[in-house]
C-alpha cells in the first residue's frame, strides 16, 4: 500500500508508481474535509452514477473523465479545489492505509507499477469512478476480479 502514484496524464496513461512517503503519524490522518463534507462528497459522487464518460470532461452536462469527476465532486460539495489532472493528484493529500480508508478518500490504481486510474471511495469496499471511453460513471467494488488484480493506494485530501 505504500505507493505514491506518479501521474503524467489522464485516465489510462501509464506513468510509473514509486515508493514514497505518506502520512506516518499514529494519530488521525489530516484532511481538508470535515466529516460532513466527506459525507456530502460521497453522496454526490454516487448521485453522478450514469453520467457519460468523456475524456477531458469535468461537468455532469459534458461528462467526466476520472480526474474531472474527482475535481468536480470535491469543488461542488466541499468547496475544495482538487487538482484537475491525475498528474497533480499524485501529491494531493496524505497516503492512507487500507484499514484506515473512509468515505471521501481517493482511490488510485496501478498495474505492474504503472498508474492507470483514480476514483472516490464511498465505503463498504466500493468506489465511484469514470472509466474509459464508451463507459459512464459507475459504482464498483474494490474486491471485483478486475480491480482486485491491480495495485491500489488511498489518499485523503
Amino acid at each position: 500500500m505504500g505507493l505514491t502514484m506518479q501521474w503524467l496524464g489522464g485516465c489510462g496513461t501509464a506513468p510509473t508508481a514509486r515508493e514514497g512517503s505518506g502520512y506516518s503519524g499514529s494519530g488521525e490522518i489530516p484532511s481538508r474535509l470535515t466529516p460532513d463534507q466527506a459525507g456530502d462528497v460521497t453522496i454526490y459522487a454516487i448521485g453522478l452514477v450514469g453520467t457519460p464518460y468523456r475524456y477531458g470532461g469535468n461537468t455532469p452536462q459534458a461528462g467526466f473523465d476520472c480526474s474531472g469527476l474527482i475535481s468536480h465532486v470535491y469543488q461542488t460539495r466541499a468547496q475544495v479545489s482538487a487538482p484537475r489532472t491525475v498528474a497533480r493528484l499524485n501529491g494531493w493529500g496524505n497516503l492512507v492505509a487500507a484499514d484506515r480508508v473512509r468515505s471521501g478518500d481517493l482511490v488510485l490504481f496501478a498495474q505492474r507499477d504503472q498508474v492507470t486510474h483514480a476514483g472516490i471511495y464511498v465505503g463498504q469496499g466500493r468506489f465511484v469512478h469514470a472509466p474509459s471511453t464508451g463507459g459512464e460513471v459507475r459504482l464498483d467494488y474494490l474486491g471485483s476480479k478486475y480491480w482486485s488484480a491491480q495495485q491500489v493506494a488511498f489518499r485523503r485530501p
